[in-house]
């Protein structure tokens, strides 16, 4: 029997479960990876190519709602977009992994596994996985970013272009949803960094506790839950990019330490003495005003000056009125391509709204809006209503909207619409009719 050529990643806490997993999958593809930390999984994403991780979602003893498994689904999205993820659980474990699946997981496949489904799963996964970076690299070159015409926006990317391939720390600017993940993405790609690593830290969802140890790794019995010695972020980037995300956010007390690392360009992992070398593009990004947390003491000053070599200031929609409308049209074309639909097209009703509102939001408002719409359209034409701008013109920016309000009002509709009908109502949502119930019962949506 030949090998597929893949190279497949199991991450699980259990040797047992490696194991058994490793000697089933040997037989029918090239390369089989193991890990037993899933804290390592960002390390070895930089530095192979992986096609399908298989992971498992609990790790602690006693900890087994998933919610760790759906974090690491998150962040090997985020640094390899084009792996796809087969999340593992144990029966009676299956809401959380359809969450995953909502977080981009491929599929899930229950423990103790049939040996055949799961090798089929992977194989799925692994044509999935080369149509993924097929199309990605055509998105690439095609329609990865869209810029605009507006002067605000050219001096910002020109700038961008201007800085790429030197290695100047970056500070990018603006309000919420102005597009500053994708000027960092864009800054790197344009680099002679881009065959390696762009890692992304959120560093505003960090807790103080855990701060050292995931930006600077620690070593093996550092504190009770380390068990192996284990990369931090600044390691994973080695040779590429870092972006740190809200940096404004980082209290002061923890500033001196990630401006040590800046300042000497090393990294001494928690519970070590020896300090690491760090070949690291540092790109930073904040929606707070810094020169103002400086004089106001929330900032450092010392570390303001080591981020902002070069600054760029992204502008919101509200200053980019040109932009609006060739902006949602871009959009459009991306969630029709997500949801694989038919042409869809703007009525004129819906282009004038567009261009009138105020998107305090910006373009994370604006793709949220326009993902509703390509759901809830009829006759693939977008209307006024299927935006739906009035109900959100009173929030100050997208953050306050929670995401399973829109969910359970996008199927509330689609249920209306079809008169309850379970299979029609799924079809539309691109939804199992098994997936609806369930978020039917979650949502306490009733059919009488």
């Amino acid at each position: 029997m030949k090998k597929t050529n893949a190279n497949i990643l199991i991450i699980d806490d259990q040797e047992d479960i490696l194991f058994a997993a490793k000697m089933l999958l040997k037989k029918h593809f090239e390369n089989i990876f193991t890990l037993n930390n899933p804290k390592n999984v960002l390390q070895l994403l930089s530095e192979n190519e992986i096609d399908v991780v298989l992971l498992d979602m609990n790790y602690r003893i006693g900890f087994e709602d998933g919610r760790e498994g759906l974090y690491f689904l998150k962040e090997i999205k985020k640094l390899s977009p084009k792996t796809i993820v087969i999340l593992m659980t144990a029966f009676g474990k299956v809401e959380t992994a359809v969450e995953g699946l909502k977080n981009g997981a491929f599929d899930y496949v229950l423990k103790p596994w049939e040996n055949e489904k799961l090798v089929e799963t992977v194989k799925q996964a692994v044509d999935e996985a080369r149509k993924t970076r097929k199309k990605g690299e055509k998105d690439i070159t095609d329609n990865r970013y869209f810029i605009g015409k507006s002067k605000s926006i050219l001096r910002a990317y020109a700038l961008g272009e201007k800085v790429a391939n030197t290695d100047a720390n970056v500070l990018i600017l603006g309000e919420n949803g102005t597009g500053k993940f994708v000027m960092a993405s864009y800054i790197h790609q344009n680099s002679n960094r881009k065959n390696n690593a762009f890692v992304h830290v959120d560093l505003g969802s960090l807790n103080d506790n855990i701060f050292e140890s995931e930006l600077f790794g620690y070593a093996k019995g550092a504190f009770t839950d380390a068990k192996v010695d284990t990369a931090g972020r600044f390691e994973n980037a080695q040779n590429g990019t870092i972006f740190l995300d809200e940096i404004g956010n980082v209290p002061l007390h923890l500033q001196s330490k990630l401006l040590q690392v800046i300042q000497t360009k090393t990294v001494t992992r928690l519970g070590e003495a020896k300090a690491r070398p760090l070949n690291v593009r540092i790109i930073t990004a904040t929606n707070l005003n810094l020169k103002e947390e400086v004089n106001h003491k929330n900032f450092r000053e010392d570390l303001y000056y080591r981020i902002n070599t070069m600054e760029i200031t992204l502008p919101s929609l509200k200053e980019r009125k040109e932009d609006k409308i060739p902006l949602a049209k871009f959009l459009l074309e991306k969630m029709i391509s997500k949801y694989e639909r038919n042409e869809i097209v703007f009525s004129e009703k819906a282009l004038e709204q567009i261009e009138n509102h105020s998107w305090n939001g910006n373009i994370r408002e604006m793709e949220n809006r326009i993902e509703r719409a390509v759901i809830l359209c009829e006759n693939n034409i977008i209307s006024s209503s299927d935006l739906d701008l009035d109900q959100i013109t009173t929030f100050e920016n997208l953050e306050d909207i929670p995401l399973s309000d829109i969910e359970k009002i996008t199927i509330e509709k689609v249920l209306a619409k079809h008169d309850y009908n379970i299979s029609k109502s799924a079809e539309e949502l691109g939804l199992s009719r098994a997936a609806l119930y369930r978020r039917m019962e979650k949502y306490n949506i009733n059919t009488n």
